[in-house]
C-alpha cells in the first residue's frame, strides 16, 4: 500500500512527511530547497512508495521542486493554504514545519481532486510579466506622490499649469517649473520625474510583451467586452489552467465573486465573499466596471437588479456573478477548441 506526502515550503529548506490511508504517519525528512534536497525527497518518496505528493505554496518556494518530482513520474498536486489552516486550527500543538508537513499530508490523504502545481510555460510568464508590470506601476506612483508633494512647497499652484504628472508632455512642463533651480528640493524632484518616465518606459514594454503573449495564447477572452490584454494576462495568469476547476460553481469561489451564505432562522440572506483570488476578483471588477459604462447590455443588467430591490454596490455584485459565469465558459470553450484541434 502507498503512502501519501505532505511537503512544506521554505525559501532555504523543505520538510516532508508521509502518512498513511488513515494518515498516520510512517516517515519524515527534512532537506535543503535546492538540487540536492530535490533528489534526497524524490529517493525518500521511492521509499515509502508515494501514491500522491502535495505541495504547499508550489507556485513560488516549491515550485523548482513540484518541476522535479513531475519530471520523476509522481502524481504531484499543490496544496491550497486555507485546508491546512483548518486543520491547524483544530490541533493544539503550535505550528513547526515538521507539523505543517504531516498536516498536508493528511490533507492530500483525503482529497483526491487537489489541483496540479504550476507549469512553467506561457501562463506562468505571463502572471510574471503582470505582476512585474504591477510592481513598476506602484513604484511609479509613489515617485509621482513625492513630485507632487514637493511641487508643492516649492511652486505654490503648480496644478494649474501641470495637473497631472502622467505624460511624457506633463513631466516635461513640471521639470521647466523647476529649471535653473539647484536646490535640494528641486534636484529630488528632478529625480523623482526622471524614475518615472524610466519606470513607465520599462511597463509599456511589458504591456508589449504581455500583448504578444496573450495572442498567442489563442484564447478568446479579449472578445469580450471589458477584457483587454493586461486583464486577460491577468486571469490566464492567476488560473493556469481551467481543467483544474470542476465547474462555474468552483470558479466563483475562486474569483470571490460567489456570496456566502448567512442564514439564520426565518433570516435568508448572503454576504460578501471576500475570499478567493483576490487577483482575479480584481480582474472581475474591472470588466464589471468597464461593462457597466460602455456594455448597453450591462446597464440593462443592472438596472434590473436595482428595480428588483438591489443596492448598487449589490447589483454590481450580481454583475461580477454574472461575468464570471461568462468568462468560465469562454474559458473552458478555448480548452474544448485547443483539445479538438
Amino acid at each position: 500500500m502507498g503512502s501519501f506526502i505532505g511537503i512544506d515550503t521554505h525559501k532555504d529548506s523543505l520538510s516532508c512527511s508521509a502518512v498513511d490511508d488513515v494518515g498516520r504517519e510512517v516517515d519524515s525528512v527534512h532537506a535543503v530547497n535546492d538540487g540536492r534536497g530535490f533528489r534526497k525527497i524524490e529517493r525518500f518518496a521511492q521509499r515509502v512508495e508515494a501514491t500522491r505528493i502535495g505541495i504547499e505554496c508550489s507556485g513560488s518556494f516549491g515550485l523548482a521542486l513540484a518541476q522535479h518530482l513531475l519530471a520523476a513520474g509522481f502524481d504531484v498536486r499543490e496544496m491550497p493554504g486555507q485546508l491546512v489552516k483548518r486543520d491547524r486550527r483544530s490541533m493544539a500543538k503550535g505550528k513547526s514545519d515538521t507539523l505543517d508537513a504531516l498536516l498536508i499530508a493528511r490533507v492530500v490523504a483525503r482529497e483526491d481532486k487537489l489541483p496540479p502545481p504550476p507549469f512553467r510555460g506561457l501562463t506562468h510568464d505571463l502572471k510574471a510579466l503582470v505582476d512585474h508590470r504591477e510592481t513598476l506601476l506602484n513604484e511609479a506612483t509613489r515617485h509621482r506622490n513625492r513630485a507632487h508633494a514637493i511641487l508643492t512647497q516649492i511652486r505654490p499652484g503648480y496644478s494649474r499649469a501641470v495637473p497631472a504628472l502622467t505624460s511624457a508632455r506633463q513631466l516635461d512642463a513640471a521639470l521647466e517649473l523647476v529649471e535653473g533651480d539647484s536646490g535640494v528640493r528641486a534636484t529630488i524632484l528632478r529625480d523623482a520625474l526622471k524614475r518615472v518616465a524610466e519606470l513607465d518606459s520599462t511597463a509599456h514594454v511589458l504591456e508589449q510583451q504581455i500583448d504578444a503573449l496573450v495572442k498567442a495564447s489563442g484564447t478568446s477572452l479579449t472578445q469580450i467586452v471589458g477584457i483587454a490584454a493586461i486583464t486577460a494576462g491577468r486571469i490566464l495568469g492567476e488560473l493556469r489552467d481551467v481543467s483544474r476547476l470542476s465547474g462555474q460553481a468552483a470558479f466563483g469561489a475562486l474569483t470571490g465573486t460567489a456570496p456566502v451564505p448567512a442564514s439564520s432562522g426565518k433570516t435568508d440572506r448572503w454576504r460578501l465573499n471576500r475570499g478567493g483570488n483576490r487577483q482575479l476578483n480584481r480582474a472581475m471588477h474591472t470588466i464589471a466596471l468597464t461593462q457597466s459604462h460602455h456594455d448597453p447590455r450591462a446597464r440593462a443588467y443592472l438596472e434590473r437588479k436595482r428595480t428588483a430591490g438591489k443596492t448598487d454596490k449589490e447589483a454590481m455584485r450580481c454583475l461580477k456573478r454574472h461575468l464570471a459565469r461568462v468568462v468560465y465558459r469562454r474559458l473552458a470553450d478555448d480548452r474544448t477548441l485547443v483539445l479538438l484541434t
